[in-house]
Parts: C-alpha cells; sequence; structure tokens
C-alpha cells in the first residue's frame, strides 16, 4: 500500500521526479563514480520527508535498528548486499559477533537484533552476539513474540581481539550506537574489523557536520540534474553551550531560529508555498526521538514549559544536551489511512535493501513520527528501486516514488561517508 499525497503543492516534486527519473543512467554512473572515491557505511537507515514542495532527508542512522520492520521478500536484496559488504572488508570472514544495545529486554528492538542475524547467517556467516552490558556474566537466552529466541553472552577481551568464549570473529559489527560513550573493551582491536567504527557513534558524531557534508552532496547532485539543491536539502544551522535545564545559551537558539525561518519564508515566497514554515530544534547527537521540538516562531522559546524544557536537556541513556542542531522542518503531506506517514530507507553497502513507512495517526505534519504510538508499514522496495517506469506520469507509479526515495536517501548514505571521512581521527592530514 502506497501512502497518497494529500496536497495540492505538488507540482515541484513531480517534475523532481521526473527529472530524476529520465536522468537514470547519469544519476547511476554519477554514483558509481562517487563510490569509487568514498567508502559508503557498513548500513544505514534515512527518515525522509515529503512536503510536495520538497522531498529532504531529516535524519541518518548509522546503527540502524528495525530491520525486523522489512518484509521477508526484502532479505534476499539485504542478504546480496550483506555478501558484498563482508567480502568487500573481510572475504576470508566465517565468523560475526554482533554487539546489541544494552535494553536488551525490549522485545521490538530484539526481534531486529534476530533478524539481523538471520541476514548475516544466510550470507554464510556464523553469528553470535556479544553484550556490553556488565550484568550479562553468563549466555542469556531472551523469547522473542514470534516464536524465536536470542542469546547473548559475555564478551571477552584479549590485548588485541575481542570475542566471545570459543568463539574469534573476524569483524565485529556494532549495532549498539555507543551514546553512553565508547567502553575501553571496544577500543585497540587492531586486528579486527570494527563496524561501523568508533567515531560513527553518538559519543563523537554530531547531526550537523552529517548535514554540513549533505549540503555539499545535494550541491553536487543539483548540479548534475541542474536544479535548485534545496529541493531535496533541510537548511540548517546549531548552537553549542546550550542549558535548556538552566535557561543557558537560549539566545543563540532564538537568533538562528528566527534567521532560519526568515530564508524559509524567501523560499516558499519563490516557490509560491503558501504553508507556515517551522524548524526542529533538537540534539546534535543522540537518537530516539529525544530531545526534538518543533518551532514556528522564535517567540514560543521564551514561553517554553518548564515540562519541555526538561525533555529537551536529556537524550537517550541519561546524556545531557549541550550543542543543538536547527533544522529546516519539513512538512510530511503523506498519508496512509488519514494518519501522518513518513518513509524510512534501509541500506547495506551501498545498496537500497528496503524500508518501510512510519505511521503515526496522533502526530501532526509538522511534528516528530518517531515516537510512541507509531506504526509500521512496509515500503514495497523488493521489486522496486531499481525499476523506475520512464514515461509514466509523475505521481502516479510506485515504483518511481520509491526510486526517487533511494535517491534521496543513498545522497545521504553519500554524505555519512564525506562525514566519518572528515571526522575519522585516525586519518591522515595533509597541509
Amino acid at each position: 500500500m502506497v501512502p497518497h499525497l494529500v496536497t495540492a503543492l505538488n507540482g515541484p516534486i513531480n517534475e523532481l521526479e521526473a527529472r530524476i527519473i529520465d536522468s537514470m543512467p547519469a544519476i547511476e554512473r554519477w554514483f558509481r563514480l562517487e563510490w569509487m572515491e568514498h567508502t559508503p557505511p557498513f548500513y544505514t537507515s534515512v527518515d525522509i520527508r515529503n512536503a510536495g514542495f520538497k522531498l529532504a532527508p531529516v535524519d541518518t542512522n548509522l546503527f540502524p535498528g528495525g530491520w525486523n520492520n522489512l518484509t521477508p521478500a526484502m532479505l534476499p536484496l539485504a542478504v546480496q548486499a550483506a555478501m558484498a559488504a563482508i567480502e568487500k572488508i573481510c572475504p576470508e570472514a566465517k565468523n560475526l559477533l554482533l554487539i546489541p544495545e544494552k535494553h536488551t529486554r525490549n522485545t521490538f528492538y530484539l526481534s531486529n537484533v534476530a533478524r539481523l542475524r538471520q541476514i548475516f547467517s544466510l550470507a554464510g556467516l556464523n553469528v553470535r552476539l556479544g553484550s556490553l552490558d556488565p550484568e550479562v556474566k553468563a549466555p542469556t537466552t531472551f523469547e522473542l513474540p514470534d516464536g524465536d529466541s536470542i542469546t547473548v553472552e559475555p564478551l571477552l577481551r584479549s590485548k588485541r581481539r575481542l570475542g566471545l568464549k570459543d568463539f574469534d570473529p573476524c569483524t565485529v559489527l556494532l549495532n549498539n550506537d555507543l551514546s553512553a560513550g565508547i567502553p575501553d573493551v571496544l577500543r585497540g582491536l587492531h586486528e579486527q574489523y570494527l563496524l561501523p567504527p568508533l567515531h560513527a557513534g553518538w559519543a563523537v558524531r554530531r547531526k550537523s557536520n552529517h548535514f554540513q557534508s549533505y549540503e555539499e552532496v545535494a550541491k553536487k547532485f543539483a548540479k548534475l540534474l541542474g536544479m535548485d539543491a534545496w529541493l531535496i536539502n533541510p537548511l540548517f544551522s546549531r548552537c553549542g553551550e546550550v542549558d535548556f535545564a538552566q535557561e543557558q545559551g537560549l539566545e543563540c537558539v532564538r537568533a538562528n531560529v528566527d534567521a532560519l525561518l526568515g530564508k524559509v519564508r524567501r523560499k516558499y515566497k519563490e516557490y509560491g508555498i503558501n504553508e507556515k514554515p517551522f524548524v526542529i530544534v533538537k540534539a546534535d547527537n543522540g537518537t530516539y526521538g529525544m530531545g526534538i521540538m518543533t518551532v514556528r516562531d522564535a517567540k514560543e522559546l521564551d514561553e517554553v514549559s518548564r515540562r519541555t524544557r526538561n525533555k529537551m536537556s536529556v537524550v537517550k541513556d541519561g546524556q545531557e544536551v549541550s550543542q543543538v542542531i536547527i533544522q529546516e522542518g519539513v512538512p510530511t503531506f503523506e498519508r496512509m489511512n488519514d494518519a501522518v506517514a513518513e518513509p524510512v530507507v534501509y541500506m547495506m553497502d551501498r545498496y537500497v535493501v528496503g524500508g518501510f513507512y512510519r505511521v503515526h495517526a496522533e502526530r501532526g505534519v509538522d511534528e516528530n513520527l518517531n515516537a510512541p504510538g507509531s506504526h509500521f508499514a512496509p515500503l514495497a522496495f523488493a521489486e522496486s528501486p531499481q525499476l523506475p517506469r520512464p514515461g509514466v506520469k509523475p505521481g502516479a507509479s510506485a515504483p518511481n516514488r520509491f526510486y526517487m526515495y533511494g535517491v534521496v536517501a543513498r545522497l545521504a548514505m553519500l554524505a555519512a561517508s564525506y562525514e566519518l571521512e572528515a571526522t575519522d581521527p585516525d586519518a591522515e592530514v595533509y597541509d
């Protein structure tokens, strides 16, 4: 089922779709050339918003959960991509150590871990699960709602390697975003591949760095297609030294909210868009839909309730928020059964392997949908991400829309590649 676009303002997106479909050979060649120069993240998911007049990524996750929300029909694509990714990194690999998040009693998350285990097992690897939780001192089994189960085991660290009892892996795959910091047990693994790298975790990573890289990628892509980069790029700014609980540094947030709203208004005027612009203020690090606020006028920041200030002060694992990104809000005008929806695209290596719609009946077009009460509807990528239909009227073909989503998601993945290169602490710097 494909959500319908509830807006009359779909002219620019229909034009963008037509341009992307017509330019498919040039786009695929451009991506191939980029991947010759840059290494894709091991796996990625991207939240996309379709406003009808603009299509843009609003978040890029380098430790994606939610693999269980992909349909079984998408498994062959994921397995094939997993094989390609592993062959590139460690062709002789036979053992893979998968390290999940610590909140191991969340059965939805554990089902995601089980799906990852399945994907890499079908790719021909022995997969076992190791826990960063110091309380896991013996193999511990968790039953899943579908009757499956997973067993996590305590990690064993030698001087240069990480493994489990009677299990020495070539590759260590993190499905833990390191929000709480980088554990010593993961440092200094010089003889094993650790994926994604430590600086991809939220202990180091910043969203503003990612969207700086995305802006660069979007401009290159827009030049290739002869279009306005704003149609696929959310404007943003950032503020450091912010403390919402103590109301410190909020002058910077107010000034940047005001300036960004002014820029968006000018673009709306240029395109004849009558929507009221808004911005999203969110923690520059962290995930799980925490530390996020919608602002339509800078004056609203003077009236923020204590509850909201407290909500903005802390993200996952109790980490305090001291830096925020102020991002142009991209409304979503997609609906599924009258509920607001947004696509989330999943990739492994450089391949789109599937995705789903995040649907929330109680949220508005200008609100974060990654919140309690959301549910998921599969995207029909299994048959269509690389099979667009040229010549079909824009907006009328699900494969064409999915292909367009896949292109924007790959742009965000490429931006993540740029971002990881720029922030790599081990990279050689040349003057």
